[in-house]
Order: structure tokens, then sequence, then C-alpha cells
């Protein structure tokens, strides 16, 4: 055992891990590109993004730059009271690649954080207009993150059963399969016409930690309309989707019908400093301003709209307007196609699904998919001695790699999952 294994295993607690049976953890000591350097020298293609945040490959010059630059200008300063150019520039920017009505932008420093602030924004705009309502319509299969408003709108029973006590009540429509939407959009009707619901929370297009579950934007756009209908405040969880992963930049950009907030975060800064963003509209901006204090959003962070975030996701949007980003991200597009012709070879894969950037599969086993399926282990560390890192939900396999990935590079992790295949 190394040093640094020896020394993680004394002080270290990692995310979403039995350290009671888990193995020792990959020590990476260099990341560059597309590829992951452990300490023995060993090189991994990074085909999970790196949870899936990495959006233009490790060490990107332009982004490293923009870092360095930032951190000789201003590193840091409070955000209550005070300003500065790169979140300006940020804000700005965002809204320009947002539907038009998006024009108010609330920082933060993570995925879950970004979506208890919408949260709490639909919550307390109703509240602010003299209307109480307080429920929420999530869908089943959710996964919105690990604060406690994040986990009330997310899957019971799925990582948070100790503390669903106290969670606040959500009412959760089936997943749409094709064959079960009208019934769906049915009960969703029936529910919204209440006048009880605050919001809507939504994954849109893809359920990412539930296993890359995909579903239409059709059924996405029908089901924004009626709760548009009934006054119902509309939240696209972009944290997973945005910034190119389902093949345009948001994936409400696929939609005719638009969101009412957007939370943002992974991508937003290439995967390199951690950040978030809650962006709405000034209708609901306008509903928190007046005479009395208690009516402002009294929310807040000590890194909220940090200097250095701030200035690595302007960068980001640099790359994004880039011609040559979205080649790539065309090309990946069409290498994850013709490697879902390939699966289709196999009799014990089954549900191959395709959106943008993401291919997923399902290895058949008895019951249905699970997070906790004890085929991930197997295929994790096949993956591993292939020089690929690609980490299985459950018994479902995914490629989510950064678009800076080759063709001979995606070649290879192609070759290292049909080879898997081939194993069991």
């Amino acid at each position: 055992m190394s040093d640094l294994i020896s020394k993680d295993q004394q002080h270290v607690w990692h995310p979403f891990t039995q350290h009671h049976t888990a193995g020792d953890p990959l020590a990476i000591v260099k990341a560059e590109g597309v590829y992951l350097f452990d300490e023995n020298g060993r090189s991994y293609i990074d085909a999970n993004a790196s949870w899936w945040v990495n959006t233009h490959g490790h060490g990107h010059p332009h982004i490293a730059k923009a870092l360095s630059e930032q951190f000789q200008t201003i590193d840091h300063i409070v955000f209550a009271g005070a300003t500065h150019p790169k979140a300006v520039e940020l804000a700005e920017r965002i809204c320009g690649h947002l539907p038009n009505h998006f024009q108010k932008v609330f920082f933060s420093d993570n995925g879950s954080t970004a979506v208890e602030i919408a949260l709490k924004m639909a919550i307390q705009y109703w509240h602010n207009k003299g209307e109480h309502k307080q429920r929420f319509l999530a869908m089943h299969g959710s996964y919105h993150g690990d604060t406690f408003g994040a986990m009330s709108v997310g899957q019971r029973g799925y990582f948070n059963a100790p503390f669903e006590p106290l969670f606040f009540d959500t009412d959760y429509l089936d997943f749409p399969n094709g064959s079960n939407e009208i019934v769906i959009l049915e009960r969703a009707e029936r529910l919204l016409s209440s006048g009880n619901f605050a919001g809507l929370i939504v994954e849109p297009l893809v359920q990412g930690a539930a296993g890359m579950r995909m579903y239409s934007t059709e059924f996405l756009d029908q089901l924004t309309t009626i709760a548009q209908k009934y006054d119902v405040l509309v939240i696209f969880d972009e944290v997973m989707t945005g910034f190119g992963k389902t093949g345009k930049l948001f994936s409400m950009d696929h939609c005719q019908n638009k969101p009412d907030f957007v939370a943002l975060s992974k991508g937003l800064t290439a995967g390199v400093m951690a950040l978030g963003l809650t962006v709405t509209s000034d209708k609901i901006y306008e509903a928190f301003l007046g005479e009395e204090t208690t009516k402002a959003l009294l929310h807040g962070h000590s890194f909220t709209a940090n200097p250095l975030a701030c200035a690595v996701a302007c960068a980001n949007l640099d790359l994004f307007e880039r011609e040559e980003t979205w080649h790539n991200i065309d090309a990946m597009v069409k290498w994850n196609e013709a490697f879902a012709e390939e699966l289709e070879q196999f009799d014990f894969v089954t549900n191959i699904r395709q959106q943008g950037t993401i291919l997923a599969f399902e290895i058949q086993e008895s019951g249905e998919a699970s997070y906790f399926s004890d085929l991930k282990t197997r295929a994790y560390e096949f993956f591993l001695k292939q020089g690929v890192l690609l980490r299985p939900l459950g018994n479902v396999i995914f490629v989510n790699p950064p678009f800076c990935i080759t063709e001979e590079e995606y070649g290879k992790v192609k070759k290292a999952v049909l080879e898997f295949l081939r194993t069991v």
C-alpha cells in the first residue's frame, strides 16, 4: 500500500462509499486532456468526465490562463453589498444563452444548493404574494442533490431513507416510458389543478443518477404546458444535462416550452471550480422587492460568486462559443449512435438509449435495474485494467467523456465496454 493510500484511509471519508467493503481508491496524481494518471504512471481515459463535470478536458490552457489572471486581480470578496467584473460578465453571458425571460442570476457553489435555492425562491415567491402554495410535484427516480430540500423532491428510499421523516411532502409522477405518458399527464393535470402547488421540478430529458433514464421532448413540453396552465412554477434541474450533454447547450433548447427557473452547476466551470447558478426571471425577482427586509431572499454562501470560479465559468463559455467545441460534440453524437447499433448484438443488453453525448444501456439481471447492483464493481475493475475510468450506475453502463476525446480514444472506451460484455 502506498503512502498516499495509507494516509487517505486514515483520514479521508469518501462520498457514496461503503468503506467497510470498498477497495483502495484510485490514487490519481495528474490529469491532462481526457487522461488521468495514477501514482504508478498508468493512464486512464476519463470516460465519465469526472462525475459528469469536465467538458473540455483536464488542464485546458485557456481555462488555466483565466484562473491565473483572475487570482492576480481578485481572489475573493464578500458578495453581499459588493460586486466584481467576472460575476457581472458571467450573469450577463448566461442570460444571453438562455431564453429571453431569464434575466436574474443567483450565485451559489454546487448543484444541490442551486436546486435548493430554486425551491426556496418558488416557495417564497408565493408567500410574498400572499398565496399559500408549498407543495411540489416531482418525478419518480429523480435525483436533485443531497441538501434537505433537494432530497425532499428526489427519489424516496434511494439514498435517503434515514432522513425521510424530516422531508417535506412531495407528490410524484411515474417515469414516462412512452406507453404511460397519457396517464401521467392526466395525473399531473388532476394534481396541479388543485391550486396547492408551488412548483414542478424535473431533470429535463435525462435522469442522471437513476441510470441515465431518458424521455421525450414532447412529453416534457406537454408537462410544462400543464404546469403553466395552472400557474405552477417550473424548475429545470440542468445541473447534469447543461453545457452540451444533450447535444445542445441546455436541455431546454430542445423544448418549445421553457421553465421559470434553471439550476446550473457541474459543466458550468468545465469541472474546474465549485460554482452553482439559479437563474430566473424579472417576474420572480420583483416579487422579492419591497420596504420590508423579510421580503428579500435571505440566503447566501461564503463563496457566493467567487471571482476565480466566475472567471473559469466565463472561460468555459468562451470555449462553448467556438465552433470547434460543437464539431467535437456532433462527432461524439455520431460515435454514440454507431456504438448503440453495435450493442444490439448482445441479447442481454437492454434499453439502449442515447441523448447527445450520453450513451447508456442496461445489462439484464433479475429484477429491476438498480444503483446497488454488484455488477458495477466487476465492471469498474475490468475497465480500469483496460485503461478506462468508467463508473457504472449499478447494472447501467454509460459513456459520457469530455468533449475533446478523439475518435481513437473513444474507440478504446468502446473496445473496453465490448470486451467486458463478452465476459458477462
